[in-house]
């Protein structure tokens, strides 16, 4: 996978951060304990055709997404909100997309592992 190939814009994160080290690593820290979470509670919930606890799982996690510039992570969980706050109807689609966000993320939790490790070794 070449970074480019990657749901992970840091633009946003450095333009906030005005070149404290600490905060990145703080904010990398936060979102690698949070999406885990996050992500398992809404794997739960889809597996127990949950729409509800689904959707707000998802809906918690989205803005994180944004903050780091993981626009297509962002936008399959809005769709996963959007479609298991309509009922749910297809859970094939909901959980494919589901599993192509999982796998996203999870890519950029790699990435922002080592980050977080260079950072803090400057510290």
């Amino acid at each position: 996978m070449t970074p480019s190939d990657q749901d992970l814009d840091l633009s946003f994160l450095y333009e906030i951060a005005d070149g404290s080290d600490e905060f990145v690593v703080e904010s990398i820290d936060m979102l690698l304990q949070q999406a885990p979470e996050l992500l398992g509670a809404i794997g739960s919930s889809l597996n127990a055709s949950d729409w509800a606890g689904a959707a707000a799982n998802a809906h918690k996690l989205k803005p994180s997404m944004g903050f780091f510039g993981m626009t297509l992570s962002q936008e399959l969980l809005q769709e996963i909100e959007q479609l298991c706050k309509a009922g749910g109807q297809d859970p094939g689609a909901i959980k494919a997309k589901f599993s192509r966000a999982e796998e996203l993320i999870s890519q950029s939790m790699v990435t922002l592992t080592k980050l977080k490790a260079e950072k803090e070794a400057g510290l």
